[in-house]
């Protein structure tokens, strides 16, 4: 079972800036990234990255903003978050899929197969 660990989440102003990591059991040629959910809403892909090809997918509403990067040695996702918006608000899970697939993209993350107990990120005014 693959399992996947988050960390970097918090409180900032808008504006400011954070850097969500997430640590995978296993880590191989697959796809991964980033989902979000914020109170009273459904779920929203983020970002996702093919760590085999190092393509990269984000969501519409955070291009340019968030960047997908990962170190292979240390098995671990980012995502840099800047110009953090008061609708970024919500919590947010780390995804990893068994391999690649036709829905390797932001809006594949939150159907992947494997999700980590996600992280608390609030940007307030």
């Amino acid at each position: 079972q693959v399992q996947l660990v988050e960390s970097g989440g918090g409180s900032v102003q808008a504006g400011g800036s954070l850097r969500l990591s997430c640590a995978i059991s296993e880590y191989s040629s697959r796809c991964m990234g980033w989902f979000r959910q914020a109170p009273g809403k459904e779920r929203e892909g983020v970002a996702a990255i093919y760590t085999g090809a190092g393509y990269t997918y984000y969501a519409d509403s955070v291009k340019g903003r968030f960047t997908l990067s990962q170190d292979n040695a240390k098995r671990t996702l980012y995502l840099q978050m800047n110009s953090l918006k008061l609708e970024d608000t919500a919590m947010y899970y780390c995804a990893a899929d068994r391999g690649w697939s036709i829905a390797c993209d932001a809006a594949g993350t939150p159907d992947f197969a494997y999700r980590g107990q996600g992280t608390q990120v609030t940007v307030s005014s």
